[in-house]
């Protein structure tokens, strides 16, 4: 698989990630995996050409970076990892839950994280959200000792605002910030995005199917497990459902042209967005990583390319992407220094 650079640190990832937050069941309690089928897929998508991995602490909690530490501990040298911190944890000496990036919270963090990767370092740390209580600088400047410790390689932010990152970033360069962004969720055009492309910051787009819904496989008469969030936002219910169905039937129909699937498709929007751009889908099934993976293989015309295009920005997608508690942690500023 082709290589592509996240930032001007030089960090050299497949141009298709693997997001691995699934495996321990994200979409509901009952989504989880087995720990060696979860392992078996990690290792199948390197087999396959996938060298960036990505996880968080918060994930499980603390299963996730577990398995992926376990199944890509042979390969370590070959292979590229991200991982997130800011949620009180106890064992990172915080109680209480909810967001936390205090300095003193973010060194256990990478510590706890490290050994549950079973590695020595982390070719990418993320802020997961911005905590509205603790200046970005004091954040940024806590992972730049991280980095001269070298137990970090790169700091990264997620769904952070623009000015935020702006503040980080000169602090300790930003390497990639992670935010949702698809052809369903494009937001971050708006103010994120620019700000990247001014900063040579490259973007991971999480959810580049739509969480699932650009694949296809979701209609009006899809049900969802009761604890599978997705039953609860807005943009899959009831007529918002029904009228973005629009975009996944122009998909479908330029997919058969092509010989390719609507997921493969999404994915090859998003790779001709930006050279800079690596999105990281996630799956729990060796038959879609196969599948996410041949997008890379996948070639339009420009008739096709802008076929697609045309049909991302014509259409108007309806219903917020999260429930209103998720969606409040999405983009936000940190306080300025006391």
């Amino acid at each position: 698989m082709k290589q592509r650079t996240l930032g001007s640190n030089g960090l050299a990832v497949s141009e298709i990630g693997l997001g691995c937050m699934s495996l321990t069941g994200a979409y509901g309690s009952t989504s989880a995996v087995p720990r060696e089928d979860a392992i078996a897929l990690i290792r199948r998508a390197v087999d396959l050409g996938v060298t960036f991995f990505d996880t968080a602490e918060v994930y499980g909690p603390f299963a996730n970076e577990e398995v992926v530490g376990e199944a890509l501990e042979p390969v370590r040298d070959q292979v590229k990892i991200a991982t997130k911190f800011g949620f009180a944890f106890a064992e990172n000496g915080i109680e209480g839950g909810g967001l936390c990036s205090r300095p003193d919270s973010i060194r256990r963090a990478v510590e706890n994280s490290l050994r549950r990767l079973r590695t020595d370092r982390i070719d990418l740390y993320y802020q997961h959200r911005v905590d509205t209580t603790v200046p970005i600088e004091d954040v940024a400047g806590t992972v730049a000792e991280l980095i001269e410790a070298g137990k970090v390689l790169n700091f990264g932010m997620s769904e952070a605002a623009a000015g935020t990152i702006r503040r980080a970033h000169a602090v300790q360069q930003v390497s990639a910030v992670q935010s949702e962004y698809s052809m369903w969720w494009r937001d971050r055009e708006q103010d994120v995005i620019p700000v990247l492309d001014e900063l040579g910051i490259a973007l991971v787009p999480y959810s580049p199917l739509g969480k699932g819904f650009l694949t296809g496989t979701i209609n009006t008469s899809t049900t969802f497990d009761p604890s599978d969030f997705r039953g609860r936002t807005p943009r899959f219910q009831g007529e918002a459902l029904a009228s973005n169905l629009a975009l996944v039937e122009v998909l479908t129909r330029v997919a058969g042209e092509v010989g390719a699937t609507p997921a493969q498709l999404a994915l090859v929007w998003l790779l001709n967005q930006q050279p800079w751009i690596v999105p990281i889908p996630g799956t729990k099934r060796i038959e879609r990583l196969v599948e996410n993976t041949g997008a890379a293989e996948v070639e339009l015309n420009d008739a096709q390319l802008a076929e697609i295009r045309a049909a991302a920005d014509s259409l108007t997608i309806v219903g917020a992407r999260y429930p209103d508690e998720q969606d409040r942690m999405t983009n936000q500023e940190a306080p300025l220094p006391q």
